[in-house]
């Protein structure tokens, strides 16, 4: 399975987004994107992300959408809704084009043969009624 270009999958995602956030009201407000960026720092999120990961968590990012949110204050709303979903669909475009676990494993078009093998009664330890 071939991955589109940059363009292509932008444009998928903005119509995606398009979807999930049909009006202005839906996109995230400012107080909610900084509440994102807070509970990045705190020590619950930075513990699981070194469990997880190995690394404390990037948080920068989210304070970047946060800053870009309130950039977005003195344009019209409905401005405002097409400026965020650029944003997030570029974002997701570089997310779906970048590495991942689909680079490592190769997607099955159909079942493997005979998996699982079928358990026999020998194998279980059930003898046959005589």
């Amino acid at each position: 399975m071939s991955k589109p270009d940059f363009k292509t999958a932008v444009r998928q995602e903005e119509a995606y987004l398009r979807l999930v956030y049909p009006t202005a009201d839906d996109i995230p407000g400012c107080i909610s994107l900084f509440d994102t960026y807070l509970s990045c720092n705190v020590i619950r999120s930075q513990i699981k992300s070194l469990y997880r990961y190995g690394e404390r968590p990037v948080c920068g990012p989210k304070l970047e959408d946060f800053k870009f949110c309130l950039s977005l204050k003195s344009l019209h709303p409905e401005e405002r809704r097409d400026a965020w979903i650029s944003r997030r669909a570029e974002w997701w475009a570089h997310r779906r084009l970048g590495k991942s676990s689909e680079d490592i494993w190769d997607i099955r078009e159909e079942p493997l043969k005979s998996f699982p093998t079928p358990i026999t009664d020998e194998q279980l330890g059930i003898r046959p009624i005589e």
